[in-house]
């Protein structure tokens, strides 16, 4: 008997408690075959990235393991005026095409905030967002999304600061500048993680490096004029 790729489990809505099912990919199924320099993975078969936001069929409330659990009376009202009021029934549970999966994390999106969700979660989904399109070969929205994904990373940067957990923070930062063509606003991020001494991720300063590199070349290729941090000594 061969296994199937994907297995269901219960989830319980956090606004109307309604129980339903959503689908996982087994975690024997989730070996990329290849990852991006931002951390989007390719894989062979289901991509569990599909997967992350779980709909409740019953009222449209779309979350992620790490959404907030719960809801006062002003989140549960904005959420009931804005969407839950204009829901049709749809289930999400099964197998998932990349129209479904963009569905679900654009639905996840504008509840994270109609609800005021913590600015991490809203970063997070829309750098999803724009991996999605990625897959497509879709260069205008994955731009237009990493640009949106970018500022609320940022904000997240300036609510939290500099923690020696934030490395990927600043890292992912410096990346995403880079990709949307900010080459002198990469350098600075990049540089941070490289030089700040309360940085200890080797991992990201690692990266950092190697994208610094990637940069310098990306510059020098247009004719740019390297920023002094990049100048020989």
């Amino acid at each position: 008997m061969t296994l199937e790729p994907l297995y269901s489990i219960k989830v319980t809505c956090y606004y109307c408690e309604h129980e339903f099912k959503t689908s996982r990919v087994r975690p024997s199924f989730k070996k990329a075959i290849r990852t991006d320099s931002d951390f989007c993975a390719y894989y062979k078969d289901e991509n569990p990235d599909y997967y992350v936001v779980r709909v409740c069929p019953k009222c449209g409330f779309a979350s992620t393991e790490n959404s907030t659990e719960r809801l006062n009376d002003a989140q549960k009202k904005r959420f009931a005026d804005k969407i839950s009021s204009r829901w049709i029934e749809r289930d999400f549970s099964g197998h998932r095409e990349w129209e479904a999966a963009l569905e679900t994390y654009k639905l996840a999106l504008l509840v994270a905030q109609t609800i005021g969700e913590k600015e991490r979660i809203i970063a997070s989904l829309l750098h999803h967002i724009a991996w999605l399109y990625r897959y497509k070969g879709d260069e205008e929205q994955e731009k237009r999304f990493l640009k949106h994904s970018l500022e609320s990373y940022i904000k997240v940067y300036e609510l939290e600061g500099v923690g020696a957990n934030n490395a990927r923070l600043l890292y992912l930062i410096g990346e995403m500048n880079r990709r949307i063509g900010e080459f002198n606003l990469a350098v600075k991020w990049f540089s941070r993680v490289i030089n700040d001494k309360s940085i200890v991720d080797a991992a990201m300063i690692r990266a950092s490096r190697e994208q610094w590199g990637v940069l310098r070349e990306q510059m020098l290729a247009r004719k740019l004029e390297l920023p002094e941090e990049m100048s020989p000594a």
